[in-house]
């Protein structure tokens, strides 16, 4: 039987489609097994990081529900084994969106991966070693010389995870800027000329990232947003795609 040239076109797209479900399918899958690994090796820790992350404030952490313990050592031991085998799951977004690339642009899964990585551990350790201790300090001791501190181990696991995964993904702005600039998606002379919009955005960004609403927090995260902005600009002219020279 010979196939009309439509139902030709039908078939031709839909099979891509529903291989690309497949290959999602399977992306999927490995990632959580991966994430299932990470959180059988890190769940024994899971008491010590607690501990750890906890040493800036001055009182014990409380708990107000008796399944809070438990929980909490599940959402940290749940993150932490996250982060462990995050080079295993920016590989496998990397093999699910390359076969839409370029074999040129291919060769920058094995880079992706490793600097990825880097930053966000840099951007995570930043968070944890600096931001997140400088703003316990300030934020317990403002104004609470007539206050009693009881602090909830869920709610500071909370403002802990959601600056360590916002200062993660804030660090991998360079990257994410410089592949765009090698995919020709934008240009240095371009993110410099909208850089008060660039500024504003990240004031809006910190609004929403940031655990809580006071403005002391927000400038906490705003600063080093434009400082990755600023060298994402930077890294786009090394890096960048270079404009094909015109023949004379």
């Amino acid at each position: 039987m010979v196939e009309t040239h439509e139902e030709q076109e039908i078939q031709d797209g839909r099979m891509p489609f529903l291989a690309h479900l497949g290959e999602l399918r399977k992306r999927i899958i490995v990632s959580l097994i991966a994430i299932g690994l990470g959180f059988a090796v890190t769940f024994n820790f899971s008491e010590q990081i607690i501990t750890w992350i906890a040493r800036p404030l001055p009182v014990k952490l409380a708990f107000l529900e008796p399944t809070e313990p438990f929980w909490v050592n599940m959402k940290v031991a749940m993150f932490a084994g996250m982060f462990l085998v995050l080079p295993v799951i920016l590989y496998e977004i990397w093999a699910f969106v390359s076969p839409g690339l370029l074999p040129r642009e291919r060769k920058f899964a094995l880079p992706f991966v490793v600097l990825s990585t880097l930053l966000f551990a840099l951007g995570a350790a930043f968070a944890l070693l600096v931001i997140v201790p400088f703003a316990v300090k300030f934020l317990v001791s403002y104004k609470t010389e007539n206050l009693v501190a009881t602090i909830s181990v869920n709610r500071y696991v909370d403002f802990v995870l959601k600056f360590t995964l916002a200062f993660g993904l804030v660090f991998e702005l360079p990257l994410g800027i410089t592949l765009a600039a090698r995919l020709g998606l934008v240009t240095p002379q371009f993110l410099a000329r909208n850089r008060k919009y660039a500024i504003l955005l990240a004031f809006v960004a910190a609004a929403i990232l940031t655990p809580t609403p006071d403005a002391f927090n927000q400038i906490l995260m705003a600063g080093p947003l434009i400082l990755m902005y600023e060298a994402g600009i930077v890294a786009a002219r090394v890096f960048g795609r270079r404009p094909v020279q015109q023949a004379a």
